[in-house]
């Protein structure tokens, strides 16, 4: 059973047009692995049934809001978790509608892969070009093609490979390194878990195959040591009188007792003396692992501090120039505060100043008409109240990612990556 909990853990996202066939792609994928209860199976028949379908309509085992179920419409993320013999998985499964587009870079801000999927039938749409430069901007490490109901199109390959020649000049522009193709029909199960018998001119592997052996073990930096601190730990009973431990989870590189590192801001320096775990003590710990570690010293370490390498530190700013996509339908009024949450750290900040807006559709930069709404991605500068230990989001997702709060609604309005 522990070699089970041991499994390497991918998260994808999938996103494409209204109608592109996400929910049926999932609910295939849920029932050819058998990660279905059977009530789940029966209730979905049922549902089918009274449209008077054919066939279960595997869709309806992940639109699970009832909204959504009747309207055959997916609103908000709905994550799933699944596992093969090989490896566990979690699912974003977000919205294609245009007014949903926030809900993509929720789901999409922690995930190894994005599955696009593009109706065959339609072809490269504006919703599939918005969805890889969101998956581009989130530097989403692999991202996954699936030409969809190529049983609508006679499993034909010159339709599949006239998508890819116009998606491939499409996605040049864009900064993703790892991009495959796959032609399926999530409807009949083609090249989703099973090979398809119906496009023996297609040589690559099938859709689960591929999600089974993406090599994910470089996403995350190993290079560069970041422990922002989440809690101390004091337990101050007799056998742990003296104990005093720092809990967080790694954002970057490997930590080992014996590392000497620096505590930022304020610059005192020490050992590791032990990295704890729940299971007991280990002698390495690399990101993105939940460990509490002891130092060699009794120095003044507090919630939002950084523990890194004495020789490889953040940047330590007060004025910070980010990406952000705007998620409030209210406009940001000019030199407005708000709460910017950072890895374990939270202060106050204001946007200072509207580089460009980013037409995410065709990558052009407005710079005439600055006003932002919702959806819109923008560069802009902050000025926050305290300085921020920050990388570059293209070199670490975890330090590399703000959010900003609304004061008096506590709503989150925007999400950043550090340019």
């Amino acid at each position: 059973m522990n070699a089970n909990l041991d499994m390497e853990l991918l998260r994808f996202t999938t996103a494409g047009s209204v109608d592109d066939g996400k929910s049926t792609l999932i609910g295939r994928l849920l029932f050819d692995t058998k990660s279905i209860f059977e009530d789940q199976l029966d209730q979905v028949k049922r549902s089918s049934d009274r449209k008077g379908l054919a066939q279960a309509d595997l869709s309806l085992l992940t639109d699970g809001l009832k909204d959504e179920r009747e309207q055959g419409i997916t609103i908000d993320v709905a994550y799933r978790y699944f596992a093969t013999p090989k490896r566990k998985f979690i699912i974003a499964d977000t919205p294609g509608h245009i007014q949903y587009t926030r809900n993509m870079i929720t789901g999409a801000s922690t995930a190894n892969c994005a599955l696009v999927l593009i109706d065959a039938r339609h072809g490269v749409v504006e919703q599939t070009c918005r969805h890889a430069i969101i998956a581009s901007l989130l530097q989403i490490p692999h991202l996954i093609v699936c030409i969809n109901k190529m049983d609508l199109v006679d499993y034909h390959e010159t339709i599949f490979q006239k998508i890819r020649k116009d998606f491939e000049s499409f996605s040049s522009k864009l900064d993703i390194t790892d991009i495959r193709f796959i032609p399926i029909s999530a409807l009949n199960g083609d090249n989703v878990v099973n090979r398809s018998k119906k496009m023996s001119w297609y040589e690559g592997s099938t859709l689960l195959y591929t999600l089974e052996n993406l090599h994910i073990g470089s996403d995350y930096n190993h290079i560069d040591c970041r422990f922002p601190v989440q809690t101390i730990i004091r337990p101050k009973t007799a056998s742990y009188h003296d104990f005093r431990g720092y809990a967080g989870r790694i954002a970057g590189g490997v930590f080992k007792p014996g590392d000497e590192i620096t505590v930022l801001p304020s610059g005192f320096t020490s050992t590791i003396k032990s990295i704890e775990t729940f299971n007991g003590p280990l002698s390495e710990a690399f990101a993105p692992m939940s460990v509490v570690i002891q130092l060699s010293d009794d120095i003044d370490v507090s919630r939002g501090d950084m523990l890194v390498r004495s020789n490889n530190q953040p940047d330590l700013n007060q004025d910070i120039e980010i990406m952000m996509c705007w998620l409030d339908n209210k406009s940001p009024y000019p030199k407005s505060k708000y709460i910017i949450k950072h890895t374990t750290s939270e202060a106050k900040a204001i946007i200072k100043n509207v580089r460009y807006k980013l037409d995410v559709n065709t990558l052009h930069r407005n710079i005439e008409n600055l006003n932002i709404g919702m959806n819109d991605v923008a560069r802009v500068q902050l000025r926050t109240t305290k300085p921020l230990l920050t990388d570059a989001y293209r070199k670490n997702r975890t330090t590399g990612s703000i959010i900003l709060i609304d004061e008096s609604t506590h709503e989150t309005v925007a999400a950043g990556m550090i340019i």
